[in-house]
C-alpha cells in the first residue's frame, strides 16, 4: 500500500506552530514566519531535492549567505536540515517525524531553543526518486535591526580594561567606545590603569540596548560605574 501523500503546506504551517509549542515548553517567545526566510529556505530545499546533495553548505554557500541573497538583513542565522524517504515514514503527519528528529538531535535543538532569534522560514520539497524522498529546511534569523547597542564612556584618569563577548578591550581616558551586538551578554570591567599602577578591579553586568556606562574614579574602590539611558547622557 502506497503511504498517504504529506500535504506539504500543512506541514509546513505546522512545524512552525510545533516549533512555537517548543520553545513555549521551555520558556521562550515565539519566532514568527518570515516571507525573506521562507525564500530562502524553499530555494534550497528545491536545490537539495533536485541536486541529490544534503548538506548546509551543498550549494557551495552557509545559511547566512542565503539568508543575505533573499534580501534579509540579520545579525543571527542558524539552519535546521532534515531528510525523510517516504517508504519508511508510513504516515500522514511529516512535521511530526522532523521536529520529533530536530528536539533529539542536539545540534538540530540548540537551533529551535536560541534565545534571541525572533523570526522563521520553513519549507519542504519532495525529491523524486525510486523512494521519494522529503527535504526539510528550517531557517531561524534575528534581523540586525535587533542589535543591542551600549556605550563606554571613561571619564577617570585612567585607562580600565574591559571584556565583553569574549574578548578583551580597553578605553582611554576621556575616550568612549560604542558596541552593537547580536545578543546581550555579560560585561566586565577587570582592571584600571598601566604597567606597575594597574590594578584589578571586579564590576561585571550584563550589558543591555540603549545604556551608557560611564565610568568615574573612586577613591575607595578604584572605579565607580554609573549606568544611565542614551538620551540621559547626552
Amino acid at each position: 500500500m502506497t503511504p498517504a501523500t504529506p500535504d506539504i503546506p500543512a506541514a509546513e504551517i505546522a512545524i512552525v506552530e510545533m516549533t512555537n509549542a517548543f520553545r513555549a515548553e521551555n520558556k521562550l517567545a515565539d519566532v514568527r514566519p518570515n516571507g525573506q526566510l521562507q525564500a530562502a529556505a524553499r530555494a534550497f530545499a528545491a536545490f537539495l531535492a533536485k541536486s541529490g546533495e544534503f548538506s548546509h553548505t551543498a550549494d557551495g554557500h552557509q545559511p547566512g549567505d542565503r539568508v543575505t541573497g533573499a534580501g534579509y538583513q540579520w545579525c543571527q542565522v542558524g539552519e535546521n536540515l532534515a531528510l525523510l524517504i517516504e517508504v519508511s515514514l508510513r504516515l500522514r503527519l511529516l512535521q511530526f517525524v522532523l521536529v520529533e528528529g530536530w528536539i533529539n538531535s542536539p545540534a538540530h535543538r540548540e537551533n529551535m531553543l536560541a534565545p534571541h532569534v525572533t523570526e522563521i522560514g520553513v519549507a519542504i520539497a519532495k525529491a523524486a526518486d525510486k523512494d521519494p524522498k522529503y527535504i526539510s529546511v528550517e531557517v531561524f534569523a534575528r534581523p540586525r535591526s535587533l542589535q543591542y547597542e551600549f556605550q563606554i564612556s571613561n571619564t577617570s584618569t585612567e585607562s580600565v580594561s574591559y571584556s565583553f563577548g569574549g574578548e578583551t578591550h580597553e578605553v582611554a581616558p576621556s575616550f568612549a567606545v560604542t558596541h552593537t551586538a547580536c545578543s546581550p551578554g555579560t560585561l566586565s570591567f577587570d582592571r584600571i590603569g598601566r604597567g606597575s599602577r594597574a590594578r584589578s578591579i571586579s564590576a561585571r553586568y550584563e550589558a543591555s540596548d540603549g545604556l551608557v556606562y560611564t565610568l568615574k574614579s573612586d577613591q575607595a574602590s578604584g572605579l565607580k560605574v554609573e549606568i544611565v539611558p542614551f538620551e540621559k547622557a547626552k
